[in-house]
């Protein structure tokens, strides 16, 4: 689908608390210029959008009956198409919405988002102006506020690229495993530190887990991270430190063949290896200590953790939503 070109200086955006602008001033990283690019308009409806998506949500978890859904993969989507934003360089991010070209379409930790930008399309065929990366990220944010979670201060202006060749090398997304805790345990510092992230929003966006699972024909792992896949909760903490997490040995009677994870008692929940080196570094595990006991608190921190997630290395004006 091709891209509309619409100017976006002085562009009004509408959304549910009023009308915003787009400052002409504003400016891309390294002055990377988005050829034909589309911009919000004032005919681009948040709260409709948001709808929208709720509704493409909810007909195709019908659509399925097996009690999965789009939410976790939204999230997922969102995540990874801003969580390519790098502090030190000073560029990528959801800005440019590459990630539905190669290369970063194609890029293993990617695996499985092609499904989710795909479902997504009918949603940018009803509103034409709303950028791909705007799209993208108001999907996760949908999916959160869908699944009972909090209200995330979210606005329009990400501007779409024409093609991939501004994305930046991979690599700048996590890994589940690097052969060992204390390895795994670096590589999530260097993954969220470079994007500008503390210990404690480390901590609280993986939190997000708390929705969908994994699938062996995506990351090769398999299985949710709790009994309640559809529903932000704390659940997630609470399960990572109450349960007897084992290596998983065995899948459907079978000798598992897959990544190392671990699974609880019944086989039937998963945790990976990043998700298990939470509790064995103490700076991490005191704040999945906090967030089990204090889901008021979760939802208040994920907030604004994702938030400001969203918004890396978008160029908006200084003054933030929340």
């Amino acid at each position: 689908m091709s891209v509309s070109a619409v100017a976006v200086a002085g562009a009004f955006i509408s959304s549910e608390n009023g009308i915003g602008m787009l400052s002409s001033s504003s400016s891309n990283q390294k002055g990377v210029v988005h050829a034909e690019a589309s911009a919000p308009s004032p005919l681009v409806n948040m709260q409709k959008v948001k709808a929208a998506i709720g509704h493409l949500i909810e007909a195709d978890a019908e659509k399925r009956n097996n009690g999965t859904s789009l939410k976790g993969t939204f999230v997922r989507l969102a995540w990874h198409c801003a969580g390519t934003y790098s502090q030190i360089e000073g560029d990528s991010g959801c800005e440019g919405g590459r990630m539905r070209f190669d290369p970063e379409s194609k890029w293993g930790a990617n695996a499985g988002l092609g499904k989710a930008r795909d479902a997504l399309e009918p949603i940018k065929a009803k509103f034409p102006l709303l950028s791909y990366a705007d799209l993208y990220a108001v999907a996760g944010v949908t999916a959160i506020e869908e699944s009972g979670g909090p209200s995330i201060p979210f606005r329009f202006g990400r501007i779409d690229d024409v093609n991939g060749e501004n994305s930046p090398p991979d690599g700048r997304l996590p890994d589940a495993d690097k052969g060992g805790s204390q390895r795994t345990i670096a590589h999530i510092r260097d993954i969220f530190y470079r994007i500008g992230m503390n210990d404690q929003e480390i901590v609280v966006l993986i939190g997000a887990h708390a929705l969908g699972r994994c699938h062996t024909d995506a990351s090769g792992y398999w299985g949710p991270w709790n009994y309640s896949e559809n529903t932000m909760s704390n659940e997630y903490f609470r399960l990572l430190l109450e349960e007897r997490w084992s290596p998983k040995i065995s899948h459907n009677g079978k000798p598992w063949s897959g990544p190392n994870q671990y699974e609880d008692k019944t086989g039937m929940l998963m945790m990976l290896p990043s998700d298990i080196a939470l509790l064995r570094d103490p700076d991490f595990r005191k704040y999945v200590e906090l967030y089990a006991k204090d889901e008021d608190l979760l939802f208040q921190d994920f907030a604004k953790a994702f938030a400001k997630l969203l918004e890396l290395g978008v160029p908006f004006p200084v003054t933030k939503p929340w």
